[in-house]
């Protein structure tokens, strides 16, 4: 079977992807680096079509559950985006986590210095209304599972506060 299993087979059908830091560095933890995520999925949704549906953004990985005219595109520009920014950052305030970076780079990665992603987003297509309700109570649940909050409405950086009728940090399509 491969790697079909993690590939885009419809690209204008919402799918699940999750993004990781790579060796699970926590970035996500600054919350400057969390408005770079925010801003590039703000720009994806005004110029590219990106529809989001939900999303959980931990210290060292993000969920999507979104959909695009061509999500693999989408997802390659918002991967690329957000990695030059959060180096430019890290760069600026000299951050020691540069050479954390540096040093895990992917060997056959020769156009950078720096690898902010791991590769690939284990993309899963979402098969029907049942299965988006599934993945959105997966992705709300992850910082409770995580033991940082005891309900998702309390974790800041969800689509869950969207979905309770509260303002969210992002706009979410909750209709389906």
């Amino acid at each position: 079977m491969g790697r079909d299993r993690y590939r885009i087979l419809d690209p204008k059908a919402p799918h699940f992807l999750t993004c990781i830091i790579v060796q699970w560095l926590p970035l996500f933890t600054q919350p400057a680096n969390v408005q770079i995520l925010f801003d590039s999925i703000a720009f994806l949704q005004r110029e590219r079509g990106l529809v989001l549906y939900g999303y959980v953004i931990m210290e060292n990985h993000c969920h999507l559950l979104a959909q695009a005219p061509d999500l693999s595109q989408a997802l390659a520009s918002f991967k690329s985006f957000t990695a030059h920014r959060m180096v430019e950052r890290l760069a600026e305030r000299r951050s020691p986590v540069l050479d954390l970076l540096a040093w895990h780079k992917s060997r056959h990665k020769t156009d950078r210095e720096h690898q902010v992603w791991q590769e690939g987003s284990h993309p899963e297509q979402v098969e029907g209304e049942a299965m988006l309700r599934q993945k959105l109570e997966y992705i709300h649940n992850n910082p409770v599972a995580r033991g940082y909050v005891d309900d998702p409405l309390h974790w800041r950086y969800s689509s869950a506060r969207n979905y309770a009728g509260q303002a969210g940090l992002i706009e979410v399509t909750i209709a389906w």
